[in-house]
C-alpha cells in the first residue's frame, strides 16, 4: 500500500531530531520513496549524512546548494509530496509557518506544498505552552497543517511536562492515514472488539484465553486509515491505543457487553473480533468455606453472548462481523454460527493451521457469508483486515 508514495519528511533543530532516523528508515522498508530536508540548526543534532544513507537522496539543507540535478528543488519536491510531516518541530519554524515566512529549504518548501501537512512540535513545556506558540499552531490549523499533540513526560532540558515528540510509531500512523488508503469509509461509524476478557473465580486467579488482541486491532486501524469513524473496544492486551479513535478499556466480558451496548447504536459496521470468555466462574458457600476449610465449589456460569445480542437488536443498515475459531469442522461452525447469530459475515480461522491463531503475526482465514465462502491464503493480520474491510464493502 505504500510502495511508490513519495513522503517528505522535514526535520528541525531539537534533540529529538536524532528519533527520526528510525522513522525514515521504517518507512524506507515499506516502500516509500522518502525525502528529508533539514534546517542549519537540525544539521548540528544528527548528521545529513544518516538520513542520505537511508534514503539514498541527498538530504537538502541549503536553499542555494548547487550540488543537485538542476531544477526549482523546493518546487519539485513540494509537487513530488504525497505527505509532509515536520517533526520534530520546534517553536522557531512552527512561528515561520504560521506567519508565511520562507528563508531556508524547509520552510519554502513546506509553504508551497499541496499535499497533507504534518506538524508534530517539540519543545521545552514552557514554550510550548506560551500563548504565542499556542496561538501559531491555532493559525496552522486554519491553515490545513495537522497537529500532532507531544508526549508528555521528562524532557531533555530535565523539566517534566508536556513537549517531547510524539512517538514514532504515532508519527508513522499519521503518515499511513494520509497516504495508505483511499478513505472509501469515509463516513461510516465502526465499532469493533478485540482482545481477550478474564473471568475472576478470586481475587488473584481468573479464566481467560490467549488472545492478543492483534488482529481487532488491525481491522480498527485498518477502518481509521479507510476514513472510517472507529470505537475500538479492547480487552485487556499489551497493545498501547491506536491514534485517531476512541478506545474503551475492559477487563471481564460484562464490562465489554456494556460499552458494546452502549456503543453500538449509531454504527454503521460492527466487528465482534474479541476472543470473550464465554464463562463466569461462582463461587459458593464462601462464608461456611472460610469455617470448615473445605474446597470451593466453583460454577461457571455462561456470560451475555455479545454476537447474538447484536443480530437480535441489528439496527437497519447495520452490517455486523463475528468470528469463529475452530480446530475441527471449521466451515460448518461458522456457517452455523452465522445464521443462529444472525450475522452478516463470519471470519473463520482453523486453529490447528500453522500461522493462524492468536498469537501469531500472520492468520489463515475464510470469509463466511450467506453467500459462499472465500479462503484466503496466508498473510499478516494488517493484510487480512483490508481483505476483511474489502468484502464487507462488496455487501
Amino acid at each position: 500500500m505504500l510502495k511508490g508514495k513519495n513522503i517528505l519528511i522535514g526535520i528541525t533543530g531539537s534533540i529529538a531530531a536524532y528519533k527520526m532516523a528510525d522513522a525514515v528508515s521504517t518507512l524506507v522498508k515499506q516502500g516509500c520513496d522518502v525525502y528529508v530536508m533539514m534546517t542549519e540548526n537540525a544539521a548540528n543534532f544528527i548528521n545529513p549524512i544518516t538520513f542520505e544513507t537511508l534514503t539514498s537522496h541527498k538530504c537538502l539543507v541549503d536553499t542555494f546548494d548547487r550540488n543537485f540535478n538542476y531544477n526549482i528543488e523546493h518546487v519539485a519536491l513540494a509537487d513530488k509530496a504525497d505527505v509532509l510531516m515536520v517533526a520534530p518541530a520546534t517553536a522557531n519554524v512552527i512561528g515561520k509557518l504560521a506567519n508565511g515566512i520562507a528563508d531556508d529549504m524547509l520552510t519554502t518548501t513546506a509553504i508551497a506544498c499541496r499535499c497533507p501537512k504534518l506538524i508534530a512540535p517539540a519543545m521545552n513545556t514552557g514554550m510550548y505552552d506560551s500563548l504565542v506558540v499556542q496561538d501559531n499552531l491555532k493559525k496552522l490549523k486554519k491553515y490545513d497543517y495537522e497537529i500532532i499533540e507531544p508526549d508528555s513526560g521528562r524532557l531533555a532540558c530535565g523539566t517534566t511536562g508536556r513537549g517531547r515528540l510524539a512517538p514514532v510509531d504515532e508519527l508513522l500512523e499519521h503518515i499511513y492515514y494520509a497516504v495508505r488508503h483511499e478513505k472509501d469509509m469515509a463516513g461510516k461509524k465502526v465499532l469493533v472488539t478485540a482482545g481477550p476478557t478474564r473471568e475472576y473465580f478470586d481475587p488473584v486467579r481468573y479464566i481467560t484465553n490467549p488472545s492478543s488482541g492483534r488482529m481487532g486491532y488491525s481491522l480498527a486501524k485498518a477502518a481509521m486509515r479507510r476514513g472510517a469513524d472507529v470505537t475500538l473496544v479492547s480487552g485487556p492486551t499489551e497493545l498501547s491505543d491506536p491514534v485517531r479513535m476512541k478506545t474503551i478499556r475492559v477487563e471481564t466480558a460484562a464490562q465489554m457487553f456494556d460499552a458494546v451496548r452502549d456503543s453500538y447504536s449509531d454504527r454503521d459496521i460492527i466487528i465482534m473480533s474479541a476472543a470473550v470468555a464465554d464463562y463466569t466462574p461462582v463461587v459458593y458457600n464462601e462464608n461456611k468455606l472460610k469455617k470448615t476449610g473445605d474446597t470451593k465449589t466453583v460454577e461457571l456460569k455462561q456470560t451475555t453472548d455479545i454476537l447474538a445480542w447484536l443480530g437480535e437488536n441489528k439496527g437497519e443498515d447495520m452490517f455486523i462481523c463475528g468470528f469463529a475459531m475452530e480446530t475441527e469442522e471449521l466451515i460448518e461452525r461458522a456457517r452455523k454460527k452465522l445464521n443462529d447469530k444472525k450475522a452478516d459475515m463470519i471470519i473463520a480461522n482453523n486453529l490447528n493451521t500453522p500461522g493462524a491463531g492468536f498469537v501469531e503475526d500472520t492468520n489463515v482465514i475464510s470469509i463466511i457469508t450467506k453467500d459462499g465462502v472465500k479462503e484466503l491464503p496466508l498473510m499478516s493480520k494488517p493484510e487480512a483486515a483490508d481483505n476483511i474491510l474489502d468484502a464487507i464493502s462488496r455487501e
